[in-house]
């Protein structure tokens, strides 16, 4: 909790989600029906997934930090060799966490203990990797056109009384994402030097 508020955080925060979810609604359902303020979404009551689908585009924040503690694999998912803080995954990674109740921090889980204990079924989950995975390449594709990487971010789901899973929450925003700046990424990995980037990283 910060000692001041930020003015106009829950308003921005809640525009950028709703433009974001209107520039996937083609790829993936969503639970919004509308936007009638600027501090407002009415959408779908919908019963969440206790899970968190985190993917990372780049080592960077949590697997950065557990990478340099000598981890290779995080949450199931194995890390290559040799990396340095902030570069590239040769393909994006999901590593999703368990979705904390009253306040709780969220923890690491990997695929296989997510089915093993029966928090999703296998067949709602790949729905929710592919549909993580398709948010991604979308919010990369925005990001870039902003000139903006995606580093890493979040995405949650919930299913309807009816059944259908609809992407809920938010996405692609300063808090539940992280972003670099495009120009001069390079530069700066070749000179080891930290990344210029839109994170909550600084407030950590």
């Amino acid at each position: 909790i910060m000692p001041r508020q930020i003015p106009y955080k829950g308003q921005i925060l809640n525009q950028i989600a709703s433009k974001m979810m209107d520039a996937t609604s083609d790829i993936v359902p969503n639970w919004i029906i509308d936007i009638p303020d600027p501090n407002v979404a009415i959408g779908h009551l919908c019963d969440p997934f206790k899970v968190e689908m985190v993917i990372r585009g780049h080592l960077s924040g949590h697997a950065a930090r557990e990478y340099k503690l000598g981890k290779r694999v995080l949450c199931g998912v194995s890390m290559p060799n040799g990396m340095q803080e902030n570069d590239k995954f040769p393909m994006p990674i999901i590593t999703p966490s368990t979705k904390a109740d009253n306040g709780e921090h969220d923890e690491d889980i990997s695929r296989e203990d997510i089915l093993s204990q029966g928090i999703v079924s296998e067949e709602d989950y790949i729905i929710l990797e592919n549909y993580t995975q398709a948010l991604f390449q979308r919010g990369t594709e925005i990001a870039a056109k902003r000139g903006l990487i995606l580093v890493d971010t979040k995405y949650e789901f919930g299913k309807t009384k009816e059944g259908k899973i609809l992407l809920i929450d938010e996405i692609h925003t300063p808090d539940s994402s992280r972003y670099f700046y495009a120009e001069g990424y390079e530069e700066r990995q070749n000179k080891r030097a930290p990344q210029k980037q839109l994170s909550k990283e600084f407030v950590r």
